[in-house]
């Protein structure tokens, strides 16, 4: 068949058995106005996420789901299926195994299964997943998406037929008719491990926490943090001393977990942020799920300008995980004013060796490096100028986050108070030596900027259109004058609003059900979640503020005080943190520019883990010493 008859991006190249259509992938003929941005590819089947338009993956997911019911995790690599063990079935919420048979296996293949090609070759780099839609000894037949971009032949329900043979020993053989490509083999939705592929689990100790101390610690004043440095000097005045617990008894104590827990983490990371950004688009496009949000209505148009102009600029930001042999749950994806980065990034790393604790690696060791790198790949320009608050915390983070912006190669101002700044004459903003500000990285909350922007709307009257800031030569801007000018860009982006706040649990929930990461999120309190006990949450929070643990009996387990009992609430699963001698012990992760950079420990005696909860070193070991320890 020529190449020369490729049709245009989104065409409907024929329908695959369920009358499933499969569309042309030929990007270079994708019009700019019926794709104007990344998002506009992204692809939904009854609000589920199935993939981008219109690659490979996304048919085979989309087919499964319309004839079986069920899908497969993200990946990152058609390949990558190839790995995975398990569909998940979304009406009747269950995990479904999946085998997989190597090419030239016994096992043959059979209609509905994904027969998956080797990276190389046709498939250069990505691999290739197809559904087999009918089986003989001689032949193979296969519907597919991003091949060629060619309408199938009339009254023909597949894409290609590829050769087949079995040998005398009934194994079946496929070969492609990409010469330079190959067949890894097929995966089938079944019980039966007969012919299959092992299944490499992994022993369950390896998702245990250890706790320990240092060996020969002194419990005598040391000092080990340099205090000519704006950011430790800060962060030992908030301590009281060089110390990264506040109990004396837990200053020499660390935890490890095992290099396949690190992995695992990892992993949920890089795939967790990118199901946070799908979920945050299709909660801008559609209306209505904006309402859970609780944003003043005068911002929205703002959010979703941020959304499209400034969808990968962001620096850092934090996710919280329960790590237990029974899963690796994500609470929540703190997309915006995130905290606990130093003591990640510089402080445990310093811990570690000044009480010589050598074994295995720094769970930080690689976050500030990935932070600067964040910077210089940023749009920012000549100046930034950090926002901070006066709380300690702040202070110390907002030194740290100056290091990795000087290192970048770009000069920055730390502004502590809001007053600092004026307005000019012409509207712009402008610090006390009168540079104007462009470029900004806070501390502060956006939230906190909204709360200014309610009561500005309310007192105005003003309940739709776009909020603007009000211009008032002489005087001190408020911070939502500041974070909201047309001509400065904010760090992070306004868009992150969406991540962060809790509203967004449900709809990942909803988007990808069951998915292994995830905690079954409701906007109402329903059956199962009652069945298995919840975590009543405010959308709007920091620092574990205003929560409330329920049992399988209804019955209050803990809560927290806050500021935010005003806000309306999301129910979440109940998995509680490990408790690991006596300390409840919550993982974070961090990421730099969308992707993994480290990794940390807080715990508390408390379920909750709340602002005073402690940062904890956190070693990684292989698996064979972890497991021997």
């Amino acid at each position: 068949m020529s190449k020369n008859n490729k049709q245009p991006f989104g065409v409907v190249l024929g329908h695959a058995p369920g009358n499933v259509p499969a569309h042309s992938s030929d990007y270079d003929s994708a019009l700019k106005s019926d794709y104007p941005s990344r998002k506009s590819f992204r692809s939904y089947h009854d609000g589920i996420y199935m993939g981008y338009k219109w690659q490979c993956v996304e048919f085979a997911r989309r087919w499964l789901y319309v004839n079986f019911g069920y899908i497969f995790d993200d990946v990152a690599m058609a390949y990558d299926i190839f790995d995975l063990r398990n569909v998940r079935d979304v009406k009747n919420n269950v995990l479904l195994p999946l085998q997989a048979f190597e090419n030239g296996n016994k096992k043959h293949p059979e209609y509905g299964c994904l027969l998956i090609w080797q990276e190389g070759g046709e498939f250069e780099d990505t691999g290739h997943v197809a559904i087999v839609t009918e089986v003989s000894d001689t032949w193979i037949r296969v519907a597919e998406q991003n091949v060629d971009h060619q309408t199938w032949p009339q009254n023909r329900n597949y894409s290609r037929q590829l050769s087949a043979k079995i040998s005398e020993d009934g194994e079946y053989w496929i070969t492609c008719s990409f010469g330079n490509a190959q067949i890894l083999g097929w995966m089938i939705q079944t019980d039966d491990t007969t012919y299959a592929n092992p299944t490499h689990t992994k022993d369950l100790a390896l998702f245990n926490i250890q706790n320990r101390h240092a060996e020969g610690y002194q419990t005598e004043k040391k000092t080990w943090l340099n205090i000519a440095n704006k950011d430790e000097e800060a962060f030992v005045q908030m301590m009281g001393g060089h110390y990264l617990a506040t109990l004396p008894e837990d200053r020499s104590r660390y935890f490890t977990i095992s290099r396949t827990a690190f992995e695992r983490l990892e992993k949920a990371t890089n795939e967790l942020h990118g199901m946070f950004m799908h979920a945050t688009d299709y909660v801008l496009e559609n209306d209505w799920l904006l309402q859970y949000f609780n944003f003043p209505e005068a911002i929205i148009p703002k959010i979703r300008q941020s959304w499209n102009n400034r969808l990968n600029q962001l620096i850092t930001s934090r996710f919280d995980f329960a790590l237990r042999p029974e899963g690796l749950k994500v609470y929540e994806y703190n997309c915006d004013s995130a905290s606990c980065f130093m003591e990640a990034g510089k402080v445990q790393g310093k811990w570690s060796k000044h009480f010589g604790v050598d074994e295995g690696t720094d769970g930080g060791n690689e976050l500030f490096t990935d932070l600067v790198r964040a910077w210089k790949k940023s749009h920012a320009k000549n100046t930034v100028h950090i926002l901070r608050d006066d709380e300690p915390e702040e202070k110390y983070h907002a030194y740290f986050m100056q290091a990795a912006i000087e290192a970048a190669g770009l000069k920055c101002k730390i502004i502590e108070k809001i007053e600092r700044l004026k307005w000019s004459d012409d509207g712009a903003i402008i610090d006390e030596e009168g540079e104007q500000v462009h470029w900004v990285w806070k501390t502060w909350a956006w939230e906190t900027a909204l709360d200014q922007i309610r009561e500005e709307c309310e007192t105005a009257n003003q309940t739709d259109g776009t909020y603007e800031p009000l211009c008032k030569p002489g005087y001190s801007p408020q911070l939502s004058d500041v974070l909201l000018h047309k001509d400065i860009m904010v760090f992070e982006p306004m868009w992150s609003l969406i991540p962060s706040n809790k509203a967004i649990l449900p709809v990942l929930w909803s988007l990808f059900p069951n998915h292994p990461f995830l905690l079954n999120s409701s906007f109402e309190l329903n059956d199962e979640l009652s069945a298995t006990g919840y975590v009543e949450k405010p959308i709007v929070g920091r620092c574990g503020s205003n929560i409330i643990m329920y049992d399988s009996e209804n019955t209050k387990m803990e809560s927290s005080k806050g500021a935010f009992k005003h806000q309306p609430t999301i129910y979440q699963q109940l998995f509680s943190l490990p408790n690991i001698d006596d300390y409840y012990t919550q993982v974070c992760t961090f990421t730099a520019a969308g992707m993994y950079a480290g990794t940390c420990i807080r715990a508390d005696k408390s379920m909750i883990i709340k602002s005073e909860s402690d940062c904890f070193p956190l070693r990684i070991l292989d698996d064979k010493l972890f497991l021997k320890s």
